[in-house]
């Protein structure tokens, strides 16, 4: 019985001393708490149709006639198939989310069928938010009444959110079939003791760019598990408190080979012969797509890679997510302002690439995006290894036109020097030519805007305050500083999201945690504000096109409108 008003309060001292009792007695409940216990086998690769129909179902809204999935909510409105999916409101994991003030629960069968709390038996749970240990278990009947009339497992009316649903007796089956899976598989990379991770670095990758990566996540897993403490006692407390459950981290570095086709095979070794929870980071070159299969058809997350020129088709998946569209997202900049021109857009347009790199793809998206304004694209390709004189030749060749596009890097752009600017506007990519730092000739620069994905130079300071001093405290060198600062970032934000994780170790719930955090995060590096939502896999959306300024075009003067395309 709680003290009444008038009761003296105990001194500080002893308050205190209640305060960091609790901590410790909660600390070692949540410690102790186990991951999910393995499971044998997986839907797909075990022939399993009750379980993939139930997969189906949850996830897609198609029942195991092929029809579409039919639920209608309180207010008697009905939907059907995609829009009727569980997975809508309790996410891919079945593990549930926060919505305003209302809690989604988690719906997998570890939690919807476990006893009602009667002490010690609830440790045994990972913590979820909207989890309720003080009602009955659900039974198979119970569970499909609730399901389909709204009523909990004490025949209590369940939330006006929650939709009834039209399931026959074999698609209840199979759908619930699918939420025992998923609360009771094996989890790769994870032990009581200790977290697996990777990095994944392709062939083409840029050595120096490899070297910087690499030494910014080393040092950051030391640090990490430098503060790794070790298992406390078993506790009996049932009290939920959050705070970070403490597991060693192990970083695999997965070096690829060989052509792009030949990766994924390469990765699925890995995968076996190192078990990993997420991907982090990472470092690409001319393509990620293959680890993008790879990641998808394994279900691995994969978090915030260092590459230019993300897949076309990210936005359409689940477990990667990028900081940035890159050089697509410059694309679609640059098409912008194109199309808004002087009043009146151009008849026709230029552009300047060399063959087999990053920048072949952005020219290739810049133009499908045109020919649909009208706007005719003329290409001017240059194979990768010629010399910057075929360059010049090729601007000089393009001179004259409605606008010119510029998809080069440093020393291209260098050789510029010799050549006369064009009548025409201008468009350079800043990914490429080096931000602000591209040595775009002076007679060039007032007739340039450069497309500009990241914040201002002046807006960045201070994040990258943070980041450059974690660099100079560990005597990191500064060898390219967008990809190390990229890496401390995704690492940070990792950090942050496994400590609100708690023990529920499960991949789709890190890349829905990731979803949900991310826009909280104050420190964001190059980027003026991250932010993602179901179905969204680039955290930073828009970007500048910024002109050089000043009587040599020194410094840049910036459209204050954030773009995006």
């Amino acid at each position: 019985m709680p003290p009444s008003p008038n009761a003296n309060p105990p001194p500080a001292s002893e308050v205190g001393h209640r305060v960091l009792s609790w901590l410790a007695l909660a600390a070692g409940l949540l410690c102790c708490m186990p991951a999910f216990p393995a499971r044998a086998g997986d839907p797909d690769a075990g022939n399993d149709r009750l379980v993939q129909t139930g997969k189906d179902i949850f996830l897609r809204g198609i029942l195991g006639s092929g029809q579409p999935l039919v639920s209608t909510r309180m207010d008697g409105m009905r939907v059907s198939g995609a829009d009727a999916a569980c997975a809508n409101c309790h996410q891919r994991s079945g593990l549930g989310e926060e919505e305003g003030n209302n809690y989604v629960p988690p719906i997998t069968g570890r939690f919807l069928f476990h006893p009602r709390n009667a002490g010690k038996e609830y440790q045994d749970l990972p913590f979820v938010i909207g989890y309720r240990p003080d009602r009955d278990p659900y039974t198979g009947a119970t569970l499909a009444r609730a399901i389909r009339n709204g009523l909990d497992a004490d025949g209590r009316p369940l939330n006006y959110l929650m939709p009834r649903f039209e399931l026959g007796d074999a698609d209840m089956s199979a759908l619930i079939a699918y939420l025992n899976y998923l609360g009771d598989r094996n989890i790769p990379g994870v032990d009581s003791h200790v977290l697996q991770f990777a990095t994944i670095v392709t062939p083409d990758a840029d050595p120096a760019k490899k070297r910087g990566m690499l030494a910014v996540l080393n040092q950051f897993f030391l640090d990490k598990n430098a503060f790794e403490r070790g298992p406390s006692q078993q506790l009996l407390s049932t009290h939920v408190v959050r705070f970070q459950v403490n597991r060693v981290w192990q970083l695999h570095v997965w070096q690829l080979s060989g052509p792009p086709d030949t990766w994924q095979t390469q990765l699925k070794a890995d995968f076996e012969r190192e078990p990993v929870f997420a991907v982090i980071s990472g470092l690409g070159g001319k393509t990620w797509a293959p680890v993008q299969k790879f990641c998808e058809a394994e279900e691995v997350p994969c978090l915030f890679p260092n590459i230019e020129v993300p897949p076309s088709d990210a936005d359409k998946e689940f477990y990667t997510l990028y900081f940035s569209k890159g050089l697509l997202l410059e694309a679609g900049l640059i098409a912008d302002g194109i199309l808004a021109g002087n009043g009146k857009p151009p008849k026709m347009v230029d552009q300047i690439y060399r063959v087999g790199g990053d920048a072949e793809a952005a020219a290739r998206a810049l133009a499908n995006n045109l020919v649909g304004h009208r706007i005719r694209v003329i290409n001017h390709p240059v194979a990768a290894g010629q010399s910057t004189e075929r360059v010049t030749a090729a601007v000089r060749k393009a001179k004259g036109t409605g606008s010119l596009v510029l998809w080069l890097r440093p020393d291209d752009i260098a050789a510029l020097q010799d050549v006369a600017p064009p009548a025409a506007p201008v468009y350079l990519s800043g990914t490429l030519g080096g931000l602000e730092n591209a040595p775009l000739p002076e007679a060039w620069r007032p007739k340039t805007e450069l497309a500009y994905p990241v914040a201002l130079p002046e807006d960045r300071l201070i994040n990258l305050d943070f980041a450059l001093g974690w660099f100079r405290i560990r005597q990191i060198p500064v060898v390219d500083l967008r990809v190390q600062a990229d890496t401390y970032l995704a690492c940070g934000l990792l950090s942050e999201i496994i400590m609100h994780m708690v023990n529920t170790f499960v991949p789709e719930y890190l890349v829905e945690r990731t979803q949900d955090m991310v826009e909280h995060r104050i420190i964001t590096g190059y980027y003026p504000h991250l932010s993602l939502s179901i179905g969204q896999r680039y955290a930073s959306k828009g970007g500048y096109l910024v002109r050089f300024a000043g009587p040599t075009g020194a410094r840049l003067a910036a459209n204050p409108t954030w773009l995006v395309p």
